[in-house]
């Protein structure tokens, strides 16, 4: 019985969230609390296991909200602006060069792991480029939107901090096994690049151009600029990604820490500080607020034994001899489920009973989570028309939906099989 009352909460979310009943804070944290009551759980027990839930979520919580803060302040403050004018000097008005531009570009800018700044950042730099060159804007879309999958595993991300929430893991377990097939993918995209490049310069030959990236810049961008502090922040930027790799420090401290350390450096004067907290808070508190109405969603699921009955009943359904398949095939279809779930919908619903499945027949749990991040809403998150910034995406390069899809899913489906063979060949998951 209580396996329908988890596969109800599970159907109910996905439709109110899919169909936009509710939001999906409030899906989270109501839904699980009817379907608790229905079940016969006191209202004092079902608090209990909503607080527990919160406590499981609470350092991804932290973490996602100074991870934000901290590259949000590095984006302001115009870490990225050398980078951007020196790629674009470089790129002269060769279309290869332009391509191939764009994809170092954008998986530089996504280390924010912020799909919509990346987007405005990359797409305002380099469109007015492609219409000087008179170039495919269907590349600049789907280059873009390739370059930011592989990068979209980094553990600020928040489409990675559902996992690590879900998994009730940590950054290290989720994201480090994963290095060696994040790299291959950054490999497959650049080699996109270069086809799609040649391509272009075969179709318009090679021309003269002349841009400034400054120049586009607004006078309230230019005023939060920092040039003369770049080196510091560049410093403070790579010990911080050294130390997450290595996990030397929890990670929600290393952020919180960062994140402070960022707003002193950059910012000493107190209204200024004031004035970068308020301009990125609707950002974080968005994604930090959902990150603990999961912890409620989980909180009950688990502790009511729901997802543990959920499990048992798909265990009886899968032949023994087929259960090691299980993180394969969830890799291998990780992206295309990105145009059938949202993030919250796969990684609150979907995950937590791969997850339990695959614990009753000895497979590592985490595989679960790394398995899903090789594509669900990080390769495919800029294709579905289930985010926000898709459309922005398409927006700003000016091209249609269907078209981007048409033009990028083979070669985004292509990213995710080739993260998953070099997953399986470094053992982050296993047959």
């Amino acid at each position: 019985m209580l396996a329908l009352f988890g596969f109800g909460t599970i159907a109910v979310f996905l439709i109110l969230i899919i169909s936009k009943r509710l939001s999906v804070i409030t899906a989270l944290v109501l839904v699980p609390v009817v379907f608790g009551l229905l079940a016969g759980i006191s209202v004092k027990d079902l608090s209990e296991m909503m607080l527990a839930g919160i406590k499981q979520v609470a350092p991804t919580g932290i973490l996602l909200v100074f991870a934000v803060l901290y590259f949000a302040v590095m984006l302001d403050v115009g870490l990225f602006d050398p980078v951007i004018t020196f790629i674009i000097k470089q790129v002269k008005g060769d279309p290869l060069k332009v391509v191939m531009g764009t994809a170092i570009l954008t998986m530089i800018v996504h280390l924010d792991g912020d799909g919509t700044a990346t987007f405005m950042i990359v797409i305002s730099a380099f469109l007015p480029i492609y219409k000087e060159l008179k170039m495919n804007k269907l590349v600049l879309a789907g280059i873009v939107a390739l370059s930011v999958g592989p990068l979209h595993l980094v553990p600020w991300s928040g489409t990675s901090a559902r996992a690590i929430a879900t998994m009730n893991s940590t950054a290290p377990e989720i994201f480090n096994p994963n290095i060696p097939a994040i790299l291959g993918g950054i490999a497959w995209v650049l080699l996109v690049a270069y086809v799609w490049g040649k391509r272009e310069r075969k179709r318009l030959g090679v021309a003269d151009l002349n841009y400034s990236h400054h120049e586009s810049l607004t006078e309230e961008q230019r005023a939060l600029r920092r040039p003369k502090l770049i080196w510091l922040n560049a410093l403070l930027t790579i010990t911080l990604i050294i130390v997450l790799m290595m996990g030397w420090i929890p990670t929600p401290v290393l952020f919180l820490v960062a994140a402070a350390l960022a707003l002193l450096v950059n910012y000493p004067n107190l209204k200024d500080q004031q004035k970068i907290v308020k301009s990125h808070g609707a950002n974080i508190f968005l994604v930090s607020s959902m990150i603990f109405a999961a912890g409620i969603f989980s909180g009950i699921l688990t502790g009511s034994k729901m997802i543990d009955a959920m499990a048992t009943s798909l265990v009886n359904l899968i032949p023994e001899s087929q259960a090691g398949l299980l993180p394969l095939l969830t890799a291998v279809t990780s992206m295309p489920a990105s145009l059938l779930f949202t993030p919250d919908a796969y990684y609150f619903g979907v995950v937590p009973v791969l997850s339990e499945t695959a614990q009753h027949f000895n497979i590592d749990h985490l595989e679960i989570g790394r398995a899903a991040l090789l594509g669900q809403m990080t390769v495919g998150f800029p294709l579905s028309p289930l985010t926000a910034s898709t459309f922005l995406l398409i927006g700003l390069c000016e091209v249609d939906l269907g078209d981007h899809q048409k033009f990028v899913f083979k070669w985004a489906m292509g990213t995710t099989l080739v993260m998953t063979l070099i997953a399986l060949l470094t053992g982050s998951i296993h047959l």
